[in-house]
């Protein structure tokens, strides 16, 4: 769960990176961005403490550049669905307390991304 977490967190990283260098340094990706580079911080820990290889980040090969920013905003909507399906299923798990904090902590801040984007869709009417 941990590794697919982190990997998870990365391609939302090389995501929104992406966005950032296509379409200059809109504020929501900017600051999700940030939040992003947070979320790898907080699990990076458990990884040593549970002795589990960290992955190499490969997310910038599996990412597609949106057609415009309108997509962008959607296609932010439908990661952060994912990801916080993603967490719900991970916290049904029997997994450690400091585990099950990060991936609560992780699945409210997706929450928060969510309506982040969601705004950003809607404001192309």
């Amino acid at each position: 769960m941990l590794t697919y977490a982190l990997q998870d967190e990365y391609l939302a990283q090389a995501r929104y990176n992406n966005v950032i260098t296509t379409f200059g340094p809109v504020r929501t990706f900017v600051q999700i961005k940030e939040a992003e580079l947070r979320h790898i911080d907080a699990l990076l820990p458990l990884f040593d403490r549970y002795q589990v290889p960290i992955p190499d980040d490969t997310s910038q090969n599996l990412v597609k550049t949106p057609a415009n920013l309108k997509a962008a905003y959607s296609a932010g909507v439908q990661a952060e669905i994912d990801n916080i399906a993603m967490y719900e299923r991970f916290l049904t798990f029997d997994i450690p307390s400091d585990v099950r904090m990060a991936f609560s902590q992780l699945r409210n801040a997706s929450v928060n991304h969510l309506a982040a984007f969601e705004r950003g869709v809607a404001s192309f009417g």
